[in-house]
């Protein structure tokens, strides 16, 4: 009994770390790999031939067993309306042909198991193909005889389903990749969300900072204020883009009123209706929604420094700003770091707060990466491209997340 205690005492770290270790695996390192697997595959679900993964070439026999059954239907008809005996024979001849080839698939490419799908090898996608054009070719001579042919179209129609039970490989690589690294849209959203990106977080640094600063400060209600000012950080983004687009009404939107008469618009129809109009009321509400988000990142780490240092540094003659840039913002580097990681990363991917406001418009002008992924997966079902740009969105979170840890000098646990 003591040897179990003694055991489990011993893992105890990493018992109480398990459950956080299967939510990660869940809901974080499954999807990222599920994606990736996407990512190399022409995935399109608009697209019967490729709505699965396909590393080899496959044959959808249902697909073929109905489109057989469905030529003899159409040459029964025609054998009933067409006059001649030789036309006839000849309808026999493909009756032949189908028989031939139906005898050869079903036993060496379907097999036993007779599956909706079967795989292809090489030599049974060289058959397949050959029999698809043993087929239309002799319907061709059938159907160029000078014969009152009742389904004609109909007939061709159908045997051109035999290319379609072709299921080729949709395995494309790194194709992917490269198209949306020379994709002009993603070009396009990507500078659009880096320069949402630097705006917003640079004036949720500087607003969140007074901010921080102010609640910091021993006032009489400070609890109010600080209660008060996360306020919008609380609601749901969706709400607050809801709300606010309300206010940039162009008919009834007080924003938007009072910015046409101050100049900064010439109507105020036109602020969601122009691409700078609708940019800067887009920083607007981001700023306005995660401004005390910064603001109490930052005040946590404000009061980890001692008083006792603004003191000593008052002794010494410091004055209030000379205290701000040589006691408070070295200390405050860590606590900087993560709010300005946590809010680019968060602002890189913004999704809801854009779609609700504008959807991307005008003409794509506020369209973030995020946004365009989107459509291109759930829109176009386009689900290996789309799987691509967010796998690129991630290396380029990773590349922010670089570049703020040496940019601040940053130590890492560890180092």
């Amino acid at each position: 009994m003591k040897s179990i205690f003694k055991f489990i005492d011993k893992k105890t770290a990493y018992i109480l770390i398990t459950p956080a270790v299967i939510f990660i695996l869940l809901f974080s390192i499954f999807p990222i790999l599920g994606s990736l697997r996407y990512a190399f595959f022409d995935f399109q679900l608009n697209d019967r031939a490729k709505s699965g993964l396909y590393m080899n070439s496959q044959y959808n026999m249902a697909l073929y067993n109905e489109t057989i059954e469905y030529i003899r239907y159409f040459l029964d008809i025609e054998e009933s309306v067409v006059q001649h005996d030789s036309t006839k024979h000849q309808i026999d001849d493909i009756r032949a042909l189908l028989d031939s080839h139906d005898q050869y698939v079903k036993k060496e490419i379907a097999g036993a198991d007779m599956g909706a799908i079967v795989r292809l090898d090489q030599e049974g996608l060289i058959y397949v193909n050959g029999m698809r054009d043993d087929i239309n070719s002799s319907l061709e001579r059938l159907y160029s005889l000078d014969e009152p042919f009742y389904s004609k179209e109909d007939t061709l129609a159908v045997a051109s389903e035999l290319d379609t039970a072709i299921i080729e490989s949709n395995f494309s690589g790194f194709d992917n990749f490269g198209r949306v690294l020379t994709d002009k849209r993603v070009g396009a959203t990507i500078t659009f969300t880096l320069v949402f990106t630097f705006i917003s977080v640079f004036l949720e640094l500087c607003l969140g900072m007074m901010l921080a600063l102010i609640m910091n400060k021993a006032l009489r209600g400070r609890g109010m204020i600080r209660t008060i000012s996360l306020i919008p950080w609380a609601i749901p983004t969706s709400v607050a883009a809801l709300m606010w687009s309300y206010l940039y009404d162009g008919s009834s939107g007080i924003v938007a009123h009072m910015f046409s008469v101050i100049g900064l618009i010439s109507e105020s129809t036109q602020l969601l209706l122009s691409s700078q109009g609708a940019l800067g009321a887009i920083i607007l509400a981001d700023v306005w929604k995660t401004t005390p988000y910064m603001a109490l990142l930052l005040l946590a780490g404000l009061q980890l420094i001692p008083n006792s240092l603004y003191e000593s540094s008052a002794l010494d003659g410091a004055s209030k700003l000379q205290q701000f840039r040589y006691v408070t913002l070295p200390l405050l580097k860590p606590s900087i770091f993560v709010a300005l990681l946590f809010r680019t990363l968060d602002a890189f991917r913004v999704f809801d707060l854009i779609y609700v406001l504008t959807g991307g418009g005008p003409g794509g002008a506020t369209e973030s990466i995020s946004i365009y992924a989107y459509k291109v997966m759930f829109a176009q079902t386009r689900f290996g491209y789309g799987s691509a740009i967010v796998l690129i969105m991630a290396v380029a979170v990773g590349i922010i997340t670089f570049a703020y840890i040496k940019l601040l000098n940053v130590k890492l646990v560890g180092e």
